[in-house]
């Protein structure tokens, strides 16, 4: 069998058992306890959480930031930000002084919902659903079905 061939096996392999791996996954039962156990969270450490009901990513403004900016997808956004699982586990952060830089619509849904709550120099926690997130993937030291809170400080839009 050619290098060719092998390679497209190995896709389709690969496919299948991505497909069964997921075919039991439930996006709403999943949706459902992300909620709850936010909820318990923000409870349990007095967080004044809000949630968007349309996306059901929780949100505290921490400051509103300055002026007023129209977000599109093609934003360009500059940000500080800190990336941590619920039980505490920082994953990701930019390094002080370094901004993070990124279009809007490259991000996850989370983000892209989150960050247009706040304008320039403002800050933002967000505790993201794991599906506005990464989903049922595991995605480097972020495990499956992970709930992220990320707190975020826009330093720069255009």
């Amino acid at each position: 069998m050619n290098t060719v061939k092998k390679l497209i096996l190995l896709l389709c392999l690969a496919g299948c058992f991505a497909a069964c791996k997921n075919k039991d996954f439930n996006e709403e039962q999943q949706f459902k306890t992300d909620t709850t156990l936010i909820r318990k969270f923000i409870t349990e450490n007095s967080i004044p959480a809000k949630k968007d009901e349309k996306t059901g990513l929780f949100y505290q403004i921490l400051e509103p930031g300055q002026g007023q900016f129209n977000y599109t997808l093609n934003t360009t956004v500059s940000a500080q930000y800190v990336g941590k699982l619920l039980n505490g586990t920082q994953f990701d952060a930019t390094q002080p002084g370094q901004d993070f830089t990124f279009a809007l619509g490259q991000v996850i849904p989370g983000w892209q919902f989150g960050v247009k709550l706040v304008q320039k120099g403002g800050k933002i926690r967000l505790l993201v659903p794991s599906l506005l997130a990464y989903q049922n993937k595991q995605t480097g030291p972020i495990p499956a079905n992970s709930i992220l809170d990320f707190t975020i400080t826009v330093t720069n839009l255009k």
